[in-house]
């Protein structure tokens, strides 16, 4: 396959072809995008238009050759478009040439998703939606075209998202022993604090786009998205602490997102060990259910490794407490546009196909109490899963002795 995370995939005629047998094998009249500021950012990225004011509608149809349909004060907009350009500039000639692109078909696939069961691809309008469907025309998702042709990583993503990977494991296991080294010294380092010791750590190797960081101590980390609002906690003796981490090497790359656990003490309580296991537990089966599907040349959906790393900790006793997504897609986007391992918040039926990648984190969060999670990511190559970093987290870090 030709490189589908180049800067503007359907300005090139091999995956326009690439695109129109997929369209011919789903029985599909053609793929209609639609632009307007950025509201569909998977069409702007596609077609490398930005800042766009007027509507814009471009079809690659199973045979023959693409064509747009752009507002005629926007020709600046299109003037890399290699193929075909019709222009209007009121509504009522936007409507009729709609139709006229339109004219003989009967499915084309776009970005929406029936009860909005994928919100990451559920980008279309319902006006829009609706001047399609008049025009004799059923929209359909286009959630598995996205995922082979926007969310797929080149060999140079993954490269560099193994390289940053790695890194994002040093600098979370230096940010632990930064915050015991304080612990010891008899001056403790806050939340706040090591979160910007991280980031300046991050930029400093080499990872220096999209950097951020969770750091949560204690009940803080039974909210999965906590961030201390200044200096936020003091991190001290006998603790528990959670630090999520990511970031990549260029605008071009893909991040690496990590999740790792420490304890502020020599031993974890057996009730933290006991939940910690479950999590890293269901992190494994996760990936154990991709190896084993992989070797038997199953078809994978999002939803069906949520479902299996879910259900250990079902069997553990803590499912009500495991509240979000098992992953979520990694492509330009830390939440990319391709496949999430979802049962829970949405019902992702898309196919795992060679070359996505995504995170697996489970977690269980009892408010006011404790959060524990576990977060590696996932290349789905052709060769089966690969996991960065390449050792992921077996135990809790102990940090101090007791």
């Amino acid at each position: 396959m030709s490189d589908p995370t180049s800067r503007a995939p359907l300005l090139d005629a091999e995956v326009v072809r690439e695109v129109q047998a997929f369209l011919r094998e789903e029985g599909l009249d053609g793929w209609l995008l639609y632009e307007f500021r950025g509201q569909n950012w998977i069409s702007a990225r596609l077609l490398g238009v930005e800042d766009t004011t007027r509507r814009a509608f471009v079809l690659v149809p199973r045979e023959g050759e693409p064509r747009a349909l752009v507002h005629a004060i926007e020709g600046s907009h299109w003037r890399g478009w290699p193929w075909g350009t019709a222009r209007y500039a009121g509504w009522r000639e936007m409507e009729t040439e709609l139709a006229s692109l339109l004219e003989g078909r009967t499915r084309v696939a776009m970005e929406v998703s029936a009860g909005d069961a994928v919100p990451t691809v559920d980008l279309l309008p319902k006006g829009v939606f609706d001047l399609v469907a008049e025009a004799g025309c059923e929209p359909v998702s286009s959630g598995d075209l996205v995922t082979l042709f926007f969310s797929v990583w080149s060999d140079e993503q993954l490269a560099a998202h193994r390289e940053a990977a790695e890194t994002v494991a040093a600098v979370a296991k230096d940010a632990f022993a930064e915050a015991a080294r304080a612990i010891r010294e008899g001056a403790p380092t806050t939340e706040g604090a090591l979160s910007d010791w991280i980031r300046r750590a991050l930029r400093d190797r080499g990872v220096t786009v999209d950097v951020d960081t969770h750091v949560a101590v204690g009940a803080g980390a039974a909210d999965p998205h906590y961030a201390p609002a200044g200096a936020g906690e003091t991190i001290v003796r006998d603790q528990l602490l959670l630090i999520d981490l990511w970031g990549r090497t260029s605008e071009r790359a893909v991040c690496a997102d990590q999740t790792w656990m420490g304890m502020m003490a020599g031993s974890v309580p057996d009730r933290a060990r006991e939940i910690w296991e479950a999590v890293r537990d269901a992190r494994d089966a996760a990936v154990d259910f991709l190896r084993d599907g992989h070797g038997e040349g199953r078809t994978i959906r999002g939803r069906e490794v949520d479902d299996v790393s879910r259900g250990v900790i079902e069997e553990r006793g803590w499912g009500e407490f495991f509240i979000h997504r098992t992953g979520h897609s990694i492509d330009t986007k830390l939440h990319g546009s391709g496949p999430n391992l979802d049962n829970l918040e949405s019902r992702d039926e898309r196919r795992l196909v060679p070359g996505v990648g995504f995170s697996i984190e489970p977690g269980i969060y009892m408010p006011g109490d404790i959060g524990v999670r576990s977060e590696i990511n996932v290349h789905y190559g052709v060769d089966g899963p690969e996991v960065t970093p390449r050792e992921p987290q077996r135990d809790v870090l102990l940090l101090l002795d007791d």
